[in-house]
């Protein structure tokens, strides 16, 4: 019977949008013809239990790692090539090409007959450092295809394969749940709860770490509240440059105006895309190229929920957005763009209601994870 090995870093309960996608993955694949290799997320007791718990919960089998961060090591090798002579695997799935993708040769002497690598915006920032781009190079030849996010990741990664692997790309994005994220998600209730039922909300969900553009968001809205005094900034997520966000927001003379949630529960989130009018992430690169935005599906589940998206031009990026159809691409690094085309939407339901229309058919259209998942499965 054909089996799956899925190899990764990146899993449940650890949180993060590659961990998403490839869970999502996962429980929609045959959970008797599936096997994980995973890290553990964390040493403490109360992450070794946490992970303990989520794995007890899954349909498939789960096994880790002691480590708290997998890497292509001699012993993790060995490892993942027991786990698939034991389960009898054929096909394997390394869930971030780079690096782990260096284990395909061991694991195809092993017996696996279909290797696919996944890459993520990480592998666009790999494939411009020359020692990283001979190790994307190497992974691009031992495995069958390497998947992509969009055309921007998609470039910058062929760039750095032969000829022959780069041909054999395919795209293979993250998807959204059409019936979790939607219209009717539960924004009113979370709207009362914060004080905000009679305000415009521009909401934000997300990481907060620098290059997302939370503080692009907060330097735009003296230019904001001066067109829609009532306005205010709804930033969902919790994360290491939160600090820096209040200071941001009470040296700019808005901290009236910004409400910050801090880190919000996965079944929760639907219901603050929900709270917003307009949701808005003016995302960045940073540090020459490495730091940039794969995809942002953060764009694509505040589509399904109904919302006009304000995407900065951060990598793969914009490629989550029809611009001018589902809402615009604007410089990351321009409050002013930012805060024009905001209250463009703030001051125009009838917009904000045919972008949000659209978005949400884009997604039943292209982006729904039964979709997806039916192209892994080929792949595998």
């Amino acid at each position: 019977m054909h089996k799956t090995l899925i190899v990764t870093n990146d899993f449940p309960p650890r949180p993060g949008g590659i961990q998403a996608f490839l869970h999502n993955m996962a429980l929609r694949l045959d959970p008797e013809r599936l096997v994980v290799y995973a890290s553990t997320w964390k040493r403490s007791k109360e992450g070794v239990e946490a992970t303990a718990a989520f794995d007890a919960e899954q349909p498939f089998t789960v096994v880790r790692d002691r480590t708290t961060m997998l890497l292509p090591t001699p012993a993790a090798t060995r490892t993942a090539v027991g786990l698939l002579r034991e389960h009898g695997c054929t096909s394997v799935w390394f869930g971030a090409a780079a690096p782990l993708g260096l284990m395909a040769p061991a694991l195809r002497r092993a017996g696996a007959e279909r290797l696919v690598a996944t890459t993520h915006g990480h592998e666009a920032g790999w494939a411009q450092l020359p020692a990283a781009r001979g190790l994307l190079r190497r992974i691009g030849e031992s495995t069958d295809t390497i998947t992509y996010l969009g055309e921007y990741t998609r470039s910058r990664i062929a760039g750095a394969l032969t000829p022959a692997a780069a041909g054999r790309m395919v795209q293979l994005p993250p998807g959204v749940d059409e019936k979790t994220f939607h219209p009717g998600s539960g924004g009113a209730a979370v709207r009362a709860r914060l004080g905000l039922t009679d305000r415009p909300v521009v909401v934000c969900v997300s990481r907060l770490v620098p290059r997302k553009g939370q503080d692009t968001l907060i330097l735009a809205l003296p230019r904001i509240l001066a067109a829609e005094p009532e306005a205010v900034l709804l930033i969902v997520g919790g994360g290491p440059y939160e600090k820096d966000l209040r200071r941001l927001a009470h040296e700019t003379g808005v901290a009236d105006s910004v409400r910050f949630t801090g880190a919000v529960p996965w079944s929760e989130l639907p219901a603050h895309y929900g709270a917003g009018d307009v949701f808005a992430m003016p995302c960045r690169t940073r540090r020459g190229g490495l730091d940039v935005e794969g995809l942002g599906i953060v764009y694509l589940e505040a589509s399904a929920t109904g919302l006009p998206v304000v995407a900065g031009d951060s990598g793969g990026a914009p490629d989550a957005v029809l611009d001018g159809e589902t809402g615009w691409v604007v410089r990351g690094d321009s409050p002013e763009e930012a805060a024009d085309r905001i209250v463009v939407l703030l001051q125009d339901a009838e917009l904000r209601s045919r972008m949000g229309e659209r978005g949400r058919e884009w997604v039943e259209e292209k982006w729904r994870w039964d979709l997806l998942a039916e192209k892994l499965k080929a792949l595998l």
